[in-house]
C-alpha cells in the first residue's frame, strides 16, 4: 500500500500543471499521484496526464472523467485513492521538496503507531503574484507540536486562522467512511472538505513546516473577488450546506466543546465572507440574498443565529443603510490586508 495518495484536480490546466506534478514526484514510490482530468477540452491537459502516467507508471495514475467541477474531481480522487493518507493539491499550486520529505517521514513514523493518525496539519504559504514578502500561515501558537493530540488539546483559533485544504492531510479511510460527497459544478467546496470530516477526526499531528505553496494571481482564479461575486450563488450554496451540516450534527459535535467552537467559528467566517461579497456587489437583489441567508441560519438554529448575529463580525456585516454597508466593507478590507486573502 502507498503511504500517501495525492489528487490533482485538473481542468484545462496545461499551462501550469507540470510544475505541480514535478514538485510531487519527489515523493517517489511512497506516493500515488492521481491526476484527475475533469473533462478538459480546451487544451492538452488529458495528454499531459497520460504522458506522466506512461513515464511514471508506478507513481502516477491518470483519471479521465466528464466535467463535474472541482468538488467532483476531489470526490473521484477519494474514491480511487489507495494510499493510507490523502491530500489534495490544486493544479496551479506546488509543494516544497524539503518539507514534503519531512511530511512523508512523519507519516511513515506515525502509520505504525498505537494510536491512529486521522489528520496531519502543516503550514502553507501564499504565493501572491507581485508580492515579494510571502505570508506564511502557521499554527505554532494554536496546535501542540511533536505529539499526537486531540481537539481538547488545541488552543483558541484566532479570526482568519483556520485549517484549510492547503494545510491538511486526512487518513484516506476516514474520508471514505465519513461519506463526504462534495457538490458538483460548484466552486468553494474546499470549505466543506475541511469541515465535514472533522467530527470523525480524533487524533491530530501538527508538523511546523512550510509545505504547500498556494498561488494567487492567475487570471480567472476562483478566489478573485470579482469572480467570487459573479459566482455568489455557489458561495451561498456552500454556506447553506455548512449550516445544514453543523445543525444536523450539533447534538453529537457539541459533546466535544473545542471541536464545536472551532466549527461554529469557521462557519462564522464563511457567513462573513458571503455577506460582504453580497454587499460589495451593490445590487438590491444581492442585498436581499444576504437577508435571506441570515434568515436561513435563524430558521435552522435560533441560538446559533443570535450568537453569530450579536458577535462583532455578524454585527458589522448587518449594519443598516449605505453607511453601515460602507463600514462592513472597510472592516473586510482591513482583514484582507492582515490575512492576505483574495
Amino acid at each position: 500500500m502507498k503511504l500517501l495518495s495525492i489528487a490533482i484536480p485538473c481542468y484545462n490546466s496545461a499551462g501550469y500543471m507540470g510544475k505541480c506534478i514535478e514538485s510531487l514526484l519527489a515523493g517517489g514510490e511512497d506516493v500515488e499521484i492521481l491526476i484527475v482530468d475533469d473533462g478538459s477540452v480546451k487544451d492538452n491537459t488529458a495528454q499531459i496526464a497520460d504522458d506522466y502516467a506512461a513515464k511514471y507508471p508506478t507513481i502516477v495514475k491518470a483519471i479521465h472523467k466528464e466535467n463535474g467541477g472541482h468538488g467532483s474531481a476531489v470526490n473521484t480522487g477519494i474514491e480511487n485513492a489507495k494510499g493510507l493518507y490523502f491530500k489534495v493539491v490544486d493544479s496551479d499550486d506546488w509543494v516544497k521538496e524539503e518539507a514534503y520529505l519531512q511530511i512523508l517521514s512523519k507519516l511513515r513514523e506515525l502509520a505504525g503507531g498505537a494510536e491512529t493518525l486521522d489528520m496531519l496539519v502543516s503550514n502553507f504559504v501564499y504565493e501572491k503574484e507581485g508580492e515579494k514578502r510571502k505570508k506564511v500561515m502557521h499554527y505554532r501558537h494554536i496546535l501542540p507540536q511533536d505529539k499526537l493530540f486531540t481537539w481538547e488539546d488545541c488552543h483558541h483559533f484566532m479570526k482568519g486562522h483556520y485549517i484549510l485544504m492547503h494545510s491538511v492531510i486526512f487518513r484516506t479511510k476516514l474520508l471514505q467512511e465519513s461519506g463526504i460527497k462534495l457538490p458538483e459544478h460548484t466552486f468553494y467546496v474546499d470549505n466543506l472538505y475541511v469541515f465535514e470530516p472533522l467530527p470523525f477526526v480524533k487524533h491530530i499531528y501538527y508538523l511546523d513546516v512550510n509545505f504547500y505553496r498556494y498561488y494567487i494571481g492567475r487570471e480567472g482564479q476562483s478566489v478573485n473577488e470579482s469572480i467570487m461575486i459573479s459566482r455568489i450563488d455557489q458561495q451561498i450554496r456552500v454556506n447553506k450546506l455548512m449550516i445544514d451540516y453543523l445543525v444536523e450534527k450539533k447534538p453529537e459535535i457539541i459533546k466535544n466543546k473545542r471541536l464545536y467552537q472551532y466549527m461554529r467559528n469557521y462557519l462564522e467566517i464563511i457567513m462573513t465572507v458571503s455577506s460582504v461579497l453580497l454587499i460589495r456587489s451593490g445590487t438590491e437583489e444581492n442585498l436581499e440574498k444576504k437577508k435571506e441567508l441570515w434568515k436561513y441560519l435563524k430558521s435552522k438554529d435560533r441560538r446559533l443565529y443570535f450568537w453569530m448575529r450579536n458577535g462583532i463580525m455578524g454585527g458589522t456585516m448587518n449594519l443598516p443603510g449605505k453607511g453601515g454597508r460602507r463600514i462592513s466593507v472597510d472592516a473586510y478590507k482591513i482583514c484582507q490586508k492582515i490575512f492576505k486573502f483574495n
